[in-house]
């Protein structure tokens, strides 16, 4: 059975190892610095399992030793979201958090592959490939499948349609400045621009880049969780399972996309190894500036670390 450690205990945290033991994915170690957090949640999984038919084995921890050679680690550790707060509010405070929580991952599991999820999303991806020293490959962040189930909910409902026939991507970085893909979006395989008025697809695109924060007003004291959850299992399920699925994650280019240095979301492959290969898409030029403004932004976030 592969081994996932999902660092932080919190709500985003607790969910990927519940859907992680429901998929019956991993053995799961689950850390947090609070003393009896993860021990109860993991405790609270466990005793799920029989209710589910799984086998795997979930433990809680405040140490990093039993996250000991790990097939995945999973960063969720970090201050969240609260209501008025940007994701750049949080750099200062969660690039510490990075320091300590990569350290340890490295010094336990030097062969693993990096999934983080803390925010400001791109910028700690690129802290975390920095102390990592891992290869490109295996360092990388979710946040395009997150978006992208978020574009593809918004078309669904406005359409009334099967959420299973909507094909929807979004690329860029993970904030105001990402970029929901419309030339590529299609429902039953019909362009979305035949489908609704360019002022719908607008207002779409719009609480598509606004989606987390539309949840944090409503939740004041907290962000999403269910469905980043989710996504970072579409991730870990690609990469256990080998599957070579295409899909938005942020990673390092050097030179796709005429971007060099730099971890944004673009579509990838992965399979077992972590990211296989990129994929570049064929941009329109509209979507081609908005991806630029998108890089330029994520630019100045990471000169501010």
């Amino acid at each position: 059975m592969p081994k996932l450690t999902i660092i932080g205990a919190g709500n985003v945290g607790a969910q990927v190892a519940f859907y992680a033991a429901i998929k019956n994915l991993a053995d799961i170690v689950l850390i947090d610095v609070i003393e009896g957090v993860p021990q109860g949640k993991a405790l609270d999984i466990q005793q799920a399992m029989p209710l589910v038919g799984s086998n795997v084995h979930i433990i809680g921890s405040n140490e990093y030793a039993l996250s000991k050679n790990s097939d995945i680690v999973i960063v969720t550790a970090g201050v969240p979201r609260k209501q008025g707060m940007t994701r750049e509010d949080l750099i200062a405070i969660n690039v510490k958090i990075m320091n300590s929580v990569i350290k340890e991952v490295v010094k336990h599991s030097p062969n693993t592959i990096l999934i983080i999820v803390s925010n400001p999303l791109d910028a700690m991806v690129h802290v975390a490939y920095k102390l990592s020293n891992f290869p490109k490959e295996r360092v990388m962040g979710m946040a395009g499948c997150l978006d992208s189930a978020r574009f593809r909910t918004f078309i669904a409902e406005e359409l009334h349609a099967n959420v299973n026939e909507v094909e929807a991507m979004v690329l860029g970085g993970h904030g105001d400045s990402m970029v929901p893909i419309v030339n590529l979006c299609k429902v039953k395989g019909k362009p979305i621009s035949t489908l609704l008025s360019p002022q719908k697809v607008d207002a779409i695109v719009e609480r598509v880049r606004n989606g987390g924060a539309e949840i944090i007003n409503y939740l004041k004291t907290g962000s999403a969780f269910f469905a980043p959850g989710l996504a970072i299992i579409e991730m870990v399920e690609a990469i256990l399972k080998d599957q070579h699925k295409v899909l938005p994650c942020s990673v390092l280019l050097e030179g796709e996309y005429e971007v060099n240095g730099l971890f944004i979301g673009v579509p990838v492959k992965l399979g077992r190894k972590g990211m296989e290969k990129i994929i570049e898409l064929d941009l329109s030029e509209v979507e081609k500036k908005e991806f630029e403004k998108s890089v330029e932004e994520t630019k100045e976030l990471v000169g501010k670390l």
